[in-house]
């Protein structure tokens, strides 16, 4: 009796398109390098000050300047100040306003996007006009201003950190804008939308349900890498003096702390180790940004 195949065998399952992205993105080994690191940092600021045994604000002049031992593992600072808790600390400030600067940015940049690409014309026009002339101020000038008057208001260190977030978001918005319009002014011709056209939906459920959505991978990889550029934003400021200032600490303050030649060259722990942990995280989260822009992108090639 002759042997026929099953021809009605179950289809093999065809993977999500984000299950997809994530087998792409862990094969590449940089962007998993990466994502370790930024995993690693962001236990080291938020979960290491939780086990030691120091206090922020513990002044001892008698340990000030220590150079790195068993007791105090990257030394004291000219305040008797254990410099390990103290980047710790910091980099909860530093990895904070760069992240929620990047969501500023995000909802600001989105959303004008989405209105300019799908009403075009004089809203477009408009928005992307606005766009043009936060484009051409030049940010770091503004920034070093705008931290400068707040230090003439003599805002309060815990506030100020709010302020800088704010101002940090809403200077970086233009480039994800005009990435979400080119994306909404292909997508509004699709088919999908005609038949949201014939269902009657409103627009902005149109906008919010069915095109930003359809934009999620640029807004992730533009997110990702723009996180980045507002920890250097802040690491600069603070460097400068004007940014995140004593007795809150962050990355750059910690280095402006070291600002004169004693300091550079025989006491190293006192600037190395926020510059390293500054180095680390934005090395990091750009190689993550390089390797979510190859996974989410449909035409790299598998």
């Amino acid at each position: 009796m002759p042997i026929t195949k099953n021809t009605n065998s179950p289809a093999k399952a065809v993977d999500s398109p984000w299950k997809t992205a994530w087998r792409r993105f862990t094969k590449n080994r940089l962007a998993v390098i990466g994502f370790i690191l930024i995993v690693f940092m962001f236990m080291f600021c938020f979960l290491g000050p939780l086990f030691s045994p120091y206090n922020l604000f513990d002044y001892n002049s008698k340990l000030k300047n220590l150079a790195p031992s068993s007791t105090y593992w990257l030394g004291t600072d000219k305040l008797g100040r254990d410099m390990l808790l103290r980047v710790m600390l910091a980099g909860r400030i530093s990895l904070l306003v760069g992240l929620v600067a990047t969501l500023i940015t995000v909802i600001i940049g989105a959303t004008l996007g989405a209105l300019a690409g799908f009403y075009g014309k004089f809203v477009d026009t408009i928005i992307m006009r606005v766009a043009d002339i936060f484009m051409a101020l030049p940010s770091l000038p503004i920034l070093i201003i705008l931290g400068a008057v707040l230090s003439d208001l003599k805002v309060h260190p815990n506030i100020r950190i709010y302020y800088l977030m704010v101002i940090i978001g809403i200077l970086n918005w233009t480039t994800l804008a005009r990435l979400v319009r080119g994306q909404i002014l292909t997508l509004r011709e699709q088919e999908f939308m005609q038949a949201t056209e014939a269902l009657g939906l409103k627009d902005t459920r149109k906008i919010f349900k069915h095109l930003l959505p359809n934009t999620v991978p640029v807004i992730i990889v533009t997110a990702t890498l723009s996180v980045a550029g507002a920890i250097l934003s802040e690491s600069a400021l603070s460097f400068l003096g004007i940014g995140v200032v004593p007795p809150t600490p962050s990355w750059g303050n910690m280095i402006s702390a070291a600002n004169n030649l004693i300091d550079f060259r025989k006491r190293p722990w006192l600037w190395i180790p926020p510059g390293t942990c500054i180095l680390i995280t934005t090395v990091a989260i750009n190689l993550i940004g390089d390797g979510l822009r190859d996974a989410l992108d449909p035409k790299t090639k598998k």
